[in-house]
């Protein structure tokens, strides 16, 4: 069910993983605090040469971003109704990078790699009652979700345009969200089936 991982290998999936996580954490800190969208373009730029680095197989990917258009208008509809476009724009340019980069950790990092990336700075959470492992399952699924979840949103965006020949429309969103509660339910399902809670526990 989640899928996305990139099968032919590239530069990026010889870095480890708790590198990429913490890139990704780093990148998401310093792009928040910017307000010039001149700068935020640039950092989008460099996100796409990071997909061109991975090759063509990786570029593709970047379709998944079709997805999440009606999202992005309706972020910038709601500061054009505010009168501050440039809020709008920047919002999105951030949105865009963040999205860009969480598809590029999870194309090129197993769900175990991910894990294993995150234990040594959870386990020091430990002392606080927090699990390690469940705490990295969950960092990894929200990591592996959002390029399945917009992947999910185009095939349904796409079936709606073949029936109706019209722009994808509100009506969507709740079967979208049906969709994306079973899918929840079957990874609870699977994760249990496989004995992780009890697993969890006793460690």
């Amino acid at each position: 069910m989640i899928s996305g991982y990139l099968s032919q290998e590239t530069w990026l999936h010889r870095v480890p993983a708790g590198a990429k996580l913490l890139a990704l954490a780093g990148a998401t800190m310093l792009v928040f605090p910017v307000q010039d969208w001149r700068l935020l373009v640039l950092g989008l730029l460099a996100v796409l040469v990071l997909f061109a680095s991975a090759g063509t197989a990786a570029l593709r990917r970047i379709a998944v971003l079709k997805a999440f258009l009606p999202l992005l208008a309706i972020v910038l509809a709601l500061h054009g109704l505010t009168g501050d476009w440039i809020a709008g724009a920047n919002t999105i340019l951030r949105l865009l990078m963040m999205i860009l980069l969480a598809d590029l950790v999870s194309m090129t990092t197993t769900m175990q790699q991910m894990m294993n990336g995150l234990m040594p700075l959870l386990r020091l959470l430990r002392p606080l009652g927090v699990h390690p492992d469940k705490v990295a399952l969950a960092v990894s699924l929200v990591i592996r979700f959002v390029p399945v979840l917009g992947a999910n949103w185009q095939a349904r965006a796409e079936a709606w345009r073949a029936r109706t020949g019209r722009r994808p429309s509100w009506r969507l969103v709740g079967p979208f969200l049906v969709e994306t509660l079973r899918m929840a339910d079957q990874v609870a399902e699977a994760l249990d089936a496989r004995g992780f809670a009890r697993h969890t526990c006793r460690g």
